[in-house]
C-alpha cells in the first residue's frame, strides 16, 4: 500500500463525446495533474474499459476508478480486472469500490438487502486477492473457495483499494478494511473533518475528495459556472455531506420551497456555492485546496465546471 501523500487530480466527465475521451486525459496529463478519475455512472462509459484506454494512452498520470459499485460484479473477476491493470501499468491505478447509488443499482437489480455487509466483504477479498491471497470465505455475499489468482497475474506495487462513501457507518467500514476513502463531491472542509473522525483509520489512510472546480481571474463568473454543477446536493442522497455544515439546514429548506433542481441552483447565495466548490481566481482555488488538505484530504479531485470541461483543464491546471 502507497503512503498517503497530497495530489491534485481532476475528474473526467463521463458525458464528454467519445472523441474528447482520451485528448481530456491527454491534456491533463501533460497539464502536470497527478491523476486522472474516471466515473462508472449507469448508461454510461464502463470504469474498468475507461481506466484501460487511459492508462494506455498516457505515460505518467495515475488513474484512478471512482468507483465500481459492490453489487454489479463478482469479486473474484473483479480482482483479476484491477490486477490485470495493475500489473501492465505498474504504480498508476487506484481503484475504489462502493455501494453504487441506491436508485441506479436497484433499477439494474443489483441493491443488497446489506449495503454495509457486502461493502466490507468485498473490499476485503479484493485486497487479499491482489495481494496474491488463497480466499476462502463463505460471507452473506462473498463466497470463494480458496480462489486466488496466479502469480504470473499479481501486480507490483499492488494498487490500492479504496471505498468511496459517504455516510458515518460506511465511513467507518472503509476505515476498517480500506486503503483510502473517496468522498463524493461536495466534499466542503467541514464534511472532510466529520468524515475522517467516522474513517477512524487503523492504519495509512489516503482520502480523496472531488468537488466541482472553475477558475478564472473574475470569481462572480467562477461562481457562476460552477453553480449548475451544485444542483443535485439538494437531493436526499446527498443529505451527509452537507448536513455538517453551517447552513446545511437552510439548505435543505430551500430546496423543499423550489419546484426544480435548476431553481434550487439558482437561489443558492454565492456564499453557498463558494463553500460547496473550488471556485474563484487562482488564489482562491489555492486557498481552498490548502483548506482541504488541513482537513485531512491527501488528493483533492477537480471536477471541470462549465460548458466546455476540456477547455476548462488549461484554468485549473494554474493551481497546480
Amino acid at each position: 500500500m502507497s503512503s498517503p501523500h497530497r495530489s491534485v487530480g481532476v475528474v473526467l466527465p463521463c458525458d464528454l463525446p467519445a472523441d474528447a475521451v482520451l485528448p481530456f486525459a491527454r491534456r491533463a496529463d501533460g497539464l502536470g495533474f497527478d491523476s486522472v478519475w474516471v466515473v462508472e455512472d449507469l448508461g454510461h462509459r464502463g470504469g474498468v474499459a475507461q481506466a484501460a484506454v487511459v492508462l494506455a494512452s498516457t505515460s505518467r498520470i495515475r488513474v484512478g476508478i471512482g468507483l465500481l459499485p459492490a453489487g454489479s460484479r463478482n469479486v473474484a473477476f473483479a480482482a483479476m480486472e484491477i490486477a490485470t491493470l495493475a500489473q501492465l501499468f505498474p504504480g498508476r491505478l487506484d481503484v475504489a469500490v462502493g455501494h453504487g447509488m441506491p436508485a441506479w443499482m436497484r433499477g439494474a437489480g443489483a441493491w443488497p438487502a446489506s449495503p454495509l455487509t457486502l461493502l466490507e466483504e468485498y473490499v476485503t477479498a479484493v485486497r487479499q486477492l491482489v495481494r496474491g491471497g488463497r480466499v476462502r470465505d463463505d460471507g452473506r455475499y462473498v463466497r470463494l473457495d480458496g480462489v486466488r489468482l496466479e502469480p504470473s497475474a499479481l501486480p507490483s506495487p499492488v494498487p490500492d483499494v479504496l471505498a468511496g462513501v459517504r455516510g458515518p457507518k460506511s465511513l467507518a467500514v472503509s476505515g476498517r478494511v480500506a486503503d483510502g476513502t473517496v468522498l463524493a463531491e461536495p466534499a466542503a472542509p467541514a464534511y472532510v473533518r466529520e468524515a475522517v473522525g467516522h474513517i477512524a483509520p487503523r492504519r495509512p489512510h489516503r482520502v480523496v475528495a472531488y468537488n466541482v472546480a472553475c477558475v478564472d481571474e473574475d470569481p462572480r463568473a467562477a461562481l457562476a459556472a460552477a453553480r449548475p454543477a451544485l444542483e443535485w446536493v439538494g437531493e436526499p442522497d446527498w443529505r451527509a455531506q452537507v448536513a455538517a455544515l453551517p447552513f446545511g439546514d437552510e439548505l435543505a429548506g430551500l430546496r423543499a420551497r423550489c419546484a426544480s433542481r435548476a431553481e434550487f441552483a439558482r437561489r443558492m447565495p454565492d456564499a453557498w456555492v463558494a463553500e460547496l466548490a473550488v471556485a474563484g481566481t487562482r488564489e482562491q482555488a489555492r486557498a481552498r485546496i490548502a483548506a482541504l488538505r488541513e482537513a485531512g484530504v491527501t488528493d483533492a479531485v477537480l471536477i471541470p465546471a462549465g460548458k466546455d470541461p476540456s477547455a476548462a483543464l488549461d484554468s485549473l491546471a494554474t493551481v497546480l
